[in-house]
């Protein structure tokens, strides 16, 4: 990547000019999305210049179905949800040692909801047993969405009914727990899509 495409994954605050490279459309068309109001934004005290915050940049690319991956930096998002704060914590040291993926975590239904809109994740991984709605109900609402984020399912208590009932409602792949991490990392890789890293040292 280069450094500028680096720069551009990083900044908080972009200029129209910026906007416009991230979007690979014209100067002018930023303009006037922002001056219409489709494109949130401020202008700099005492001068015309507008400025967009990352947040609202990567609402609007979105909305208008353009590739975030320049913002992403070719990061793969993943969206981690269980109420187990250890698996959590295993599942961000996993990935963020990765250096592919950028991770966020959830530990209810209700958040798993609130940040599918926020993040965007690639991928969900998935914990059958929440405490307030079970993943079923995450998954379909999920498909309700959209149809681009790919779902793993992860549990220890369900039965054969219960994993064709998920994959009914949306889910992609199920991992049973305890799961070997090359186990996991194969999964993770071929759903993403992405070629695998040498995890312990060898490729898998």
């Amino acid at each position: 990547m280069s450094t500028q495409a680096t720069d551009l994954a990083t900044k908080k605050v972009f200029t129209t000019g910026e906007a416009a490279q991230v979007c690979k459309v014209s100067q002018q068309t930023i303009i006037r999305c922002f001056d219409s109001g489709r494109l949130q934004g401020f202008r700099v005290p005492g001068s015309k210049f507008r400025r967009i915050p990352r947040d609202e940049l990567l609402r609007f690319m979105r909305d208008n179905d353009i590739p975030t991956d320049l913002l992403d930096g070719g990061r793969k998002r993943i969206l981690v949800v269980d109420d187990d704060p250890a698996i959590i914590e295993l599942f961000q040291d996993l990935f963020e040692a990765d250096g592919r993926f950028e991770t966020r975590a959830a530990r209810t239904g209700y958040d798993a909801g609130m940040l599918t809109e926020s993040f965007n994740p690639h991928l969900v991984i998935l914990d059958y047993m929440l405490p307030d709605i079970n993943g079923n109900l995450v998954c379909e609402r999920l498909r309700e969405r959209d149809n681009d984020t790919r779902v793993l399912v992860i549990s220890g208590v369900v039965n054969r009914e219960e994993i064709d009932s998920l994959i009914g409602a949306g889910a992609d792949a199920f991992l049973r727990k305890p799961f070997d991490l090359d186990e996991l990392m194969n999964h993770v890789n071929t759903m993403l899509g992405v070629r695998a890293a040498g995890l312990n040292g060898h490729h898998g």
